[in-house]
């Protein structure tokens, strides 16, 4: 089995006001809650925008590992959608002590490239602050984090960086060197 290197940095914002928001994208992009937990849709959205960059974590979890993670109090799926066709997808999860992880973000590949990355980031982690908000026994948000690694899109780290991200830690580690499994072989465009 072969490994590679993969750089993992985490970033945080430690005040609602670390937010720098982007344009919102022409047309008819919009951002909706996705309240009612789908193992079916979250799974698409995770293979669909993960698989060319090789997230493979979840594809294994069960119907109801999905079910169970999905029912979570403070765990949301906030969708992107372009003309109502999926675009991407920022999950968020509610931790200890007043923090919110940003678990996933991205777009399916042919939405990237086309600004929607930063209005959906700027809105997911506008929705992170205000969590606490729609869930009763949260306490308000004090901390957003995140992390990013070497396999991710090209423009992962400086879309975060502009969105007020700032840089907390960083790892190198070896992981076995995966194959994108990718929604369907040849499903994206060399």
């Amino acid at each position: 089995m072969t490994t590679i290197a993969v750089t993992t940095w985490s970033m945080e914002q430690t005040a609602p006001t670390d937010l720098l928001p982007a344009v919102a994208p022409q047309g008819d992009v919009r951002v909706v809650r996705s309240e009612v937990p789908s193992p079916e849709f979250s799974r698409f959205l995770y293979a669909s925008v993960g698989g060319d960059i090789r997230w493979t974590d979840r594809l294994s979890w069960s119907y109801a590992r999905w079910q169970e993670h999905l029912e979570r109090p403070g765990v949301e799926t906030w969708v992107a959608y372009d003309r109502g066709t999926p675009a991407g997808f920022v999950e968020l999860e509610a931790q200890d002590d007043a923090v919110v992880e940003i678990l996933y973000f991205g777009l399916l590949p042919a939405s990237r490239g086309r600004r929607i990355g930063g209005h959906l980031l700027s809105y997911g982690t506008a929705r992170a602050w205000d969590l606490a908000d729609r869930w009763a026994g949260l306490t308000p948000t004090k901390r957003v984090w995140l992390h990013t690694c070497s396999k991710d899109g090209e423009h992962a780290m400086d879309n975060y960086q502009r969105r007020g991200f700032k840089l907390f830690d960083t790892k190198v580690e070896e992981e076995a060197d995966v194959a994108a499994p990718g929604p369907w072989p040849g499903a994206f465009p060399v």
